[in-house]
């Protein structure tokens, strides 16, 4: 399939590792020129001098300057930014009623507040040429709250409604805006969410993650790159008519339809 990707302008946050990283190389073997960015910027830019046209940027995406730096970067390496990724580490795990106010401010800062700066400051360049790309890495909990990550469910939510409502609004642009959610994908954050749940419930995390896998209808966690595959067609001309959607990479976990 023909991805119409080459030369275009990307920026992918949190991709050190995980699916960030898996997104940054799905795009580049496209064509596409990338810059990654992270927390971590050692390893961000050793992932980025792996690629054929990339560089990576040491950001920490709660500061709140973060998301005009981010796109200075871009411009500065490439040009204007075509495909925007949003994409950032989760909140601690917690009950619904444990959290506090100063928790759940820091998850919508992190989850949704720096992603609408990203957003805005992307989005108009895209429409005035009448092309763009806005992806958004979200959460099976989005459709199916999960337990014990309320502060995930809260705060991808908001982003939910904004991307949604968003979505209407520049479609006839040529901006396409979606989400894909992921359920267990094979990450360090998932090893994490494994182990809180062993440590609370008196269990290694290898029956932790045996009951999860069981849950799953393709009795597996997923890959990176097989949830990299989704995102890179939707930033894809062949998905130009795609827009507004919620799409599961989870392997059959949520059972609404």
């Amino acid at each position: 399939m023909e991805t119409g990707l080459q030369e275009k302008n990307v920026l992918v946050p949190g991709s050190s590792s995980g699916i960030g990283l898996a997104i940054a190389q799905s795009l580049a073997a496209e064509g596409a020129n990338v810059v990654l960015a992270a927390r971590r910027g050692e390893l961000v830019r050793e992932e980025a001098a792996r690629l054929p046209s990339a560089v990576g940027v040491e950001v920490d995406l709660a500061d709140d300057d973060a998301p005009a730096l981010l796109v200075a970067e871009v411009e500065k390496a490439f040009g204007p930014i075509d495909v925007l990724i949003l994409n950032t580490g989760g909140p601690p795990p917690g009950t619904a009623a444990e959290v506090d106010d100063e928790q759940i401010m820091k998850s919508v800062h992190q989850l949704l507040l720096q992603q609408q700066r990203l957003t805005s400051l992307a989005l108009p360049g895209m429409r005035e040429r009448g092309w763009g790309r806005i992806i958004a890495v979200g959460s099976s909990g989005i459709q199916e709250p999960l337990p014990g990550l309320a502060l995930s469910n809260i705060a991808r939510a908001g982003l939910a409604g904004y991307l949604k409502t968003l979505s209407a609004e520049v479609a006839a642009d040529g901006v396409t805006i979606n989400m894909v959610l992921p359920g267990r994908i094979d990450t360090d954050r998932v090893t994490t969410i494994d182990a809180g749940a062993a440590k609370r419930t008196g269990r290694s995390a290898e029956e932790v993650r045996a009951e999860s896998e069981a849950s799953i209808p393709t009795r597996r966690y997923g890959r990176p790159e097989e949830f990299a595959a989704v995102v890179t067609f939707l930033a894809s001309t062949a998905a130009s008519y795609v827009t507004g959607e919620q799409v599961r990479c989870d392997g059959g976990l949520v059972r609404s339809y």
